[in-house]
């Protein structure tokens, strides 16, 4: 694996289901349980920051998912990163949101990352840990590809307007 993968989990989700103790299982995830772990150079996927764009890739250590229900988690502890990004349109693959904008699992998430930084195998490889996985890449191939070849998060929010209207 090229770049770090992290996941905050407060254990609001069943441990079972969930996709970041999967990964963490197959060596490709670290999970700590406290935000003070989090490496503060590390880019933050918060749906409530700016968009992600292939520009972020420069300055990227490690990749860090919440994994946690976004409504019990107190956002305003996050403002020491400054790497904050949020993921440009996308719908989910896994069973429970099959086709849902917006709405992906952290594992879904880590690999849109990924693949719009640039980093295709490590994505796939990711993914190919779940029966289903690789459709998000299938499904999302189109905005995906689109995203990854943007200059920078103004060139992505155009792109993203697009599939809005």
């Amino acid at each position: 694996m090229s770049i770090p993968l992290i996941a905050y989990r407060d254990n609001s989700c069943d441990p079972k289901k969930c996709t970041m103790k999967k990964l963490e299982r197959f060596g490709m995830m670290r999970i700590v349980t406290r935000i003070p772990q989090i490496p503060k150079t590390t880019l933050l996927l918060d749906p409530t920051a700016d968009v992600l764009s292939p520009a972020d890739k420069k300055w990227v250590s490690s990749i860090t998912a919440l994994d946690c229900s976004w409504e019990v988690l107190d956002t305003a502890n996050l403002g020491a990163w400054k790497g904050r990004r949020a993921l440009p349109f996308l719908v989910a693959a896994n069973p429970v949101n099959f086709g849902k904008p917006f709405t992906l699992t952290s594992v879904e998430a880590i690999a849109a990352t990924l693949f719009i930084l640039g980093e295709e195998v490590q994505a796939e490889a990711v993914l190919s840990k779940f029966n289903w996985g690789l459709n998000f890449l299938k499904l999302n191939a189109e905005p995906l590809s689109e995203y990854a070849a943007a200059k920078d998060s103004t060139e992505v929010l155009k792109i993203q307007s697009e599939y809005l209207e």
